[in-house]
């Protein structure tokens, strides 16, 4: 699967070129520019399951600091500081990890 399976090219890039300063990057804004925040629950998984590169079920906080480049070959890392803040917003049962459950509801949240 690919991301293009569940976003659309156009609102990728929006999003995309929306955060390359660095530190500009917030996961709600993302979410809701890239249209991630209209899809259904299964889209939203297909999601997920892009970005947990390990397959663990999770997104740890090195595919968090790729997350970008999820979405477009070329983009840039996030920075320590938004990695950190996109964890602790995400991270709701504070295991410093993100599961399937904590990312439906940011991204709903969005």
């Amino acid at each position: 699967m690919a991301i293009t399976d569940f976003l659309a090219a156009a609102d990728i890039t929006s999003a995309i070129n929306g955060c390359k300063a660095k530190d500009s990057f917030s996961p709600k804004t993302f979410f809701k520019t890239v249209g991630l925040s209209k899809k259904t629950p299964p889209e939203i998984e297909g999601v997920f399951k892009i970005l947990d590169q390990d397959k663990s079920g999770f997104i740890e906080q090195d595919e968090l600091q790729l997350f970008l480049q999820n979405f477009a070959k070329g983009a840039r890392p996030l920075t320590a500081a938004e990695t950190r803040a996109f964890l602790l917003e995400g991270d709701s049962d504070g295991d410093g990890k993100i599961g399937w459950e904590e990312f439906s509801a940011m991204v709903k949240s969005s």
